[in-house]
């Protein structure tokens, strides 16, 4: 389904039955499909209307060619939580997903009744600054690296060391990776934005309720970057997932959909007609 802006911007969501509503937010490049296969059917089984949306720069939304600045993703979010009336929203992000549902846990509170965030960070490394940044550079020059080549770099910088180590398991993500085909503009300018300034500082006037989760063998945002920004967070809590990288939800769906749920019906127990 598509909606679009006042100021214009096409964005494409899925919305899932009915309940309690719960946001999924994606991680750079990646579409709002990567959800359907795990996180999609547990959420909807344990009684939340799912809603699903392709950030700016993943098509259909808009390509975002221009460029954008994450208050400009931000803005995305809150048009669709309003356009829905989806409000208050439990918001789930991954990776750049988060980034965007901790800026909106910041900026927009009333739209929000909780946040969980996965592989998540207050500040990035030098070496994933770097990393995005060469990424994106490649990006705006054109340049085609094999596609074999870019898959496994992709498969090293995501996947854990179980997967990696079984090469039937790795086969498929590589025909995955190689599958997704070469980037384009409107990721560009989400690598752009992926790599996080310092924001811990900001972040200790959040007060929606936040849960932070992070993945034992993550490169990109390791566990003590996430407990870092839990620490920021007032009273926000912390969990590890063990066993696998920065597509943990993905690697280790079962695991990571219990905390998922687990965290939701915490925060939801009346709406659910639960009791503790």
């Amino acid at each position: 389904m598509l909606m679009t802006t006042e100021n214009g911007i096409r964005l494409s969501y899925n919305d899932f039955g009915d309940g309690p509503p719960v946001l999924l937010l994606t991680g750079t490049g990646a579409p709002s499909s990567v959800w359907d296969l795990y996180q999609v059917p547990a959420l909807r089984a344990a009684g939340f209307r799912v809603i699903t949306m392709d950030n700016r720069g993943i098509p259909p939304s808009d390509d975002g060619a221009g460029g954008f600045t994450i208050e400009d993703l931000v803005a995305d979010v809150a048009a669709l939580i309003d356009y829905l009336d989806a409000m208050p929203c439990r918001v789930i992000g991954t990776s750049m997903g988060s980034y965007i549902a901790q800026e909106l846990a910041l900026a927009c509170p009333e739209l929000v009744d909780s946040v969980l965030l996965m592989a998540a960070c207050g500040k990035s490394s030098l070496v994933q600054r770097v990393l995005a940044e060469g990424e994106a550079k490649l990006i705006e020059q054109g340049t085609e690296l094999p596609p074999g080549f870019l898959a496994a770099i992709r498969a090293m910088h995501n996947l854990g060391p179980a997967t990696l180590a079984d090469d039937d398991l790795t086969g498929d993500w590589l025909d995955l990776f190689e599958a997704a085909g070469p980037w384009g503009p409107g990721v560009r300018a989400q690598l752009l934005l992926s790599a996080l300034p310092d924001r811990l500082e900001a972040y200790r006037a959040i007060k929606v309720p936040c849960h932070v989760v992070s993945f034992e063998h993550d490169l990109v945002a390791p566990p003590a970057a996430g407990l870092e920004l839990a620490s920021a967070i007032p009273g926000a809590t912390f969990r590890t997932v063990p066993g696998c990288g920065h597509f943990g939800y993905l690697e280790n769906p079962e695991a990571v959909n219990r905390e998922l749920i687990r965290f939701l019906r915490t925060e939801s127990r009346e709406t659910l007609g639960e009791t503790a």
